[in-house]
């Protein structure tokens, strides 16, 4: 076994605080992490706090990890002791059935395994994540950080990156089309600058007008406060596709009513309570799709860690150290983050 510290959740109302556990020893097809980075995820604080209600306790978040390779199992090809590695947010999946045959193994039949709070097949009990020093992952569900990104601004990208790289690229985003990024956060912020990059005209779609400075730098050409119903007008029926990131429930019909003919608008947040209903002549009437996404497969990662190493691309990141995690969960909940905390694992001591 291996021995390894991280911070826990003990109960939903408890702060995290440091939790001494064990790791199973490397299999053959084992990769042995030292753990450098891990972001933090608004799911990671979800899950501490059971919002969800499917939290079993002692709770270690992170699935945002980068990583140096510590040890190998005698059968693993793909990596040497020394690299730089990333794990995101699944572990193991099934293998066998459809999805995962086709690299979908976020949508395995037999559901993915995450990688703190699932099921760990290993050891019993549940996985454990990356708030921690050291994590043991299958060698399939290890990833290369390519060498020019930075580490610390990479591991955001293992949730946050995936997750929008992962429906811009099936819808075909490109050049010539006209794409909205609803929200302005951890997601939101990834989803300009991946949307950018692939060549399409990016519009934000805020709340906040003091947003709109921070829209531009990172790719945006317009910025649309949609809760100003003229400025909504302005564009009806002129969006290929919307990416929308708020997990709290609003009113999806105004975004429906800016796509064009045929165009998607695909959810990736998912809210504590369910989204008014919408009015499904939205959808008829023009032939438009309502759809969600999650994730992305092990290969689509490492296409998306290659692609935004092309294009120069990483999170914009507020590094913290480990004791200061549960102030950053109160400042995430205050939106008072740009855009993505990252907890600095040297500070585990």
């Amino acid at each position: 076994m291996l021995k390894t510290v991280g911070y826990a959740a003990q109960t939903a109302q408890t702060p995290l605080a440091p939790f001494h556990f064990e790791r199973r020893a490397p299999t053959a097809s084992d990769v042995q992490i030292e753990i450098l980075y891990c972001g933090v995820c608004h799911s990671d604080l979800h899950t501490a706090r059971n919002e969800w209600r499917s939290t079993v306790y002692p709770c270690v978040p992170g699935h945002e990890i980068v990583g140096r390779v510590t040890h190998l199992g005698k059968d693993v090809q793909t990596f040497k002791v020394g690299d730089m590695v990333g794990v995101g947010c699944m572990v193991d999946a099934c293998q066998a059935c459809a999805s995962c045959a086709e690299g979908l193994e976020q949508y395995c039949e037999e559901g993915f395994v995450g990688t703190y709070n699932g099921r760990d097949q290993h050891m019993g009990g549940v996985t454990y994540g990356g708030y921690a020093g050291a994590i043991v992952v299958h060698e399939k569900f290890v990833l290369r950080v390519p060498d020019k990104l930075d580490p610390a601004a990479v591991a955001p990208l293992l949730c946050a990156g995936i997750t929008t790289y992962s429906p811009l690229r099936h819808w075909k985003v490109g050049p010539g089309h006209k794409v909205g990024i609803v929200g302005l956060g951890g997601l939101g912020h990834m989803g300009v600058k991946i949307a950018h990059a692939m060549g399409a005209h990016v519009v934000l779609f805020t709340s906040s007008a003091n947003k709109a400075d921070d829209a531009f730098r990172l790719g945006a050409k317009e910025v649309v406060i949609w809760k100003n119903a003229e400025q909504m007008a302005a564009h009806i029926s002129s969006f290929d596709f919307i990416l929308n990131t708020v997990a709290a429930p609003h009113n999806l019909d105004i975004f429906l009513n800016v796509l064009k003919r045929d165009g998607a608008m695909t959810l990736l947040g998912v809210p504590s309570d369910p989204h008014p209903a919408l009015t499904v002549s939205h959808l008829i009437m023009k032939r438009r799709s309502l759809c969600g996404s999650l994730i992305g497969g092990i290969s689509e990662t490492q296409d998306m860690l290659d692609f935004c190493a092309a294009h120069n691309i990483a999170a914009d990141i507020e590094l913290i150290a480990i004791q200061n995690i549960n102030a950053a969960y109160e400042r995430m909940l205050k939106g008072d983050v740009k855009y993505r905390f990252v907890i600095d694992m040297a500070s585990l001591i």
